[in-house]
């Protein structure tokens, strides 16, 4: 067993038998401290927190010894705004992988230097949200933020970071852009890299780009974390129902580290360290956390109140994958019993809406938005979403298109198109929860082999047509045929690709029934059966019928 992977089993191991306690804030500590602009490297520096790991170390070291003192078991690297991105704008950009490396070094120093048998301490990287919320700001692209990330996290786990924090999460685009950035350096690595991620819900309920913390959750869950979380914005008074919504849902660790309350008119936080500690207690009381800590005005005194408070106290029990099928915009949506069908719209096709269509074509995109939003006023709780025509360039549609989009609508997206490169650009735009229609086995698996790791990669759902190669018959028809493609599809997505069952919605395919073709005579019943059978054959999978497809070739007043 590596160093790496002793200490990976040590913080699994910590997590399973006690409440973890992660440090306090960095920015407090280092203003206490008065320090100079020579201290940060010059003028041009002066306030570059970043920038203390390469000009004054030992300051920093200290901060980390004085949290291990009052009893942390983790440490927060100094690098919470140590993206390239963010370092651009003091002029050393070019220094960020150094600087996240050595921060790196000096907690895991910290760390090793008060780690006891059975008491191990821990170094958590920090990944803040940059100055970009790419949702609301703009200003910045998602590969941009990717790109930024990478490095970012390179340089930590290079310095021996145990654990990466995404934290202070305010755009869940933003959160995707570091998910992925992680991703990619796995792959570089060859192992995984275990990665937290806090949220900030601000006083008004929501994340600054408008998620509820239920739409947060099921927008990363997909993303195998150590933990999810709140920190920051405020006190821990007001993240009770947010906190309870997370350890209802998550099926992994929940923590939680907020300011030491409200800041007063001068900026001052005045929660005091007995009254943090008890707030935190009830949560741990009601069994809803896993990890506890401090952000924004917290001090080694808080952190000292915390654990001691935390000493004993059983963490909360991590439950499996509910199974449930949510699918999320800015707000959540749960295909389940009381709220079905749930209702797609299907205007905004340039296939299937010549005035759509024509909106595209004529680049007004406020307008071809806006048919979105009448529809979500109109009952929908899905918007799908379908630009690929052979008239147009779907790739150039997106970017204007889906930034006026998600800004109309709070309903999840459907992203509708068979091109692989679409759907990822489509997903970038996206910080809920998606579904991909569709894909099928009528080349074989090449579809799900383009297609399964990028809904994989975003945490999208995915509508699986009951297609196959066959020759007679690729769409199938009869019942039996219907179970048997969606059988297959399911086995195949879910063992070779990992994709949950929860996260599959099969089409039966709906036939016209009212042309004179004998070639569709009993079409619908067949697919009601169809239904039926998939779910009871295969539970878990959800199943979607495009119904207009019954009346297909009628005249319009037929139609109607």
């Amino acid at each position: 067993m590596t160093d790496r992977e002793y200490r990976r089993q040590a913080f699994e191991d910590a997590l399973a038998s006690r409440v973890v306690v992660l440090d306090g804030a960095m920015g407090t500590m280092l203003q206490q401290r008065r320090l100079t602009a020579q201290d940060f490297g010059g003028a041009a520096l002066e306030g570059c927190n970043e920038n203390l790991v390469l000009t004054r170390p030992g300051v920093i070291l200290d901060v980390h010894r004085a949290y291990f003192d009052a009893g942390a078991d983790m440490v927060e690297t100094d690098t919470f705004g140590a993206t390239p991105l963010v370092l651009a704008e003091y002029g050393i950009a070019d220094k960020a992988l150094e600087i996240n490396r050595r921060a790196a070094q000096l907690a895991r120093q910290a760390a090793e230097e008060f780690s006891k048998p059975g008491r191990p301490r821990f170094a958590a990287g920090s990944m803040g949200p940059t100055t970009k919320a790419i949702s609301v700001t703009g200003g910045v692209t998602f590969r941009e933020l990717e790109d930024s990330y990478y490095i970012q996290a390179k340089g930590l786990i290079e310095g021996g970071a145990d654990v990466l924090l995404i934290e202070t999460c305010q755009d869940t685009r933003n959160v995707k852009a570091a998910l992925i950035a992680v991703m990619r350096l796995e792959r570089e690595l060859g192992f995984k890299v275990p990665v937290m991620v806090s949220g900030t819900i601000e006083p008004m309920g929501a994340m600054l780009a408008g998620q509820t913390a239920d739409a947060f959750w099921v927008s990363v869950s997909h993303a195998n974390l150590v933990s999810i979380g709140l920190n920051c914005a405020t006190g821990p008074e007001f993240m009770t129902d947010h906190i309870r919504t997370l350890a209802a849902m998550a099926h992994t660790h929940v923590s939680c580290y907020p300011n030491a309350g409200l800041p007063d008119e001068e900026g001052r936080y005045l929660e005091t360290p007995e009254s943090l500690a008890a707030q935190l207690e009830r949560f741990l009381a009601r069994g809803w956390l896993n990890i506890v800590g401090g952000c924004c005005g917290t001090t080694p005194a808080h952190i000292r109140a915390i654990a001691a408070m935390a000493e004993g106290k059983k963490p909360r029990a991590v439950p499996p994958p509910s199974g449930r099928s949510f699918y999320s915009g800015i707000e959540l949506v749960e295909a389940e019993e009381s709220n079905r069908p749930l209702l797609v719209g299907e205007r905004t096709n340039v296939i299937g809406s010549r005035a759509f269509k024509n909106l595209i074509a004529e680049e007004r995109w406020e307008e071809a938005t806006e048919i979105a939003r009448r529809q979500v006023r109109g009952g929908a709780h899905i918007i799908d979403v379908c630009l690929q025509s052979s008239e147009r360039d779907e790739l150039r549609d997106i970017p204007p298109f889906y930034e006026k989009l998600i800004r109309k609508i709070k309903a999840p997206i459907m992203i509708d198109t068979t091109d692989p490169k679409a759907v990822e650009l489509a997903l970038t735009y996206c910080q809920g929860k998606s579904i991909i229609n569709s894909i099928n086995l009528e080349d074989g698996e090449e579809k799900f082999a383009k297609v399964c790791p990028i809904a994989r990669a975003y945490g999208a759902a995915l509508v699986v047509g009951c297609i196959d190669e066959d020759k007679e018959q690729a769409q199938a028809f009869t019942r039996e045929r219907k179970l048997a493609v969606a059988e297959r599809s399911v086995e195949i997505l879910t063992a070779r690709y990992g994709i949950p069952r929860e996260d599959i919605i099969i089409d039966p395919l709906v036939f016209p029934c009212a042309t004179g073709d004998e070639n569709y005579i009993g079409g619908a019943v067949e697919t009601i059966e169809a239904v039926r059978l998939i779910q009871q054959r295969i539970p878990g999978v959800k199943t979607i019928l495009g119904i207009s497809h019954v009346s297909f070739g009628l005249p319009p007043a037929a139609r109607e």
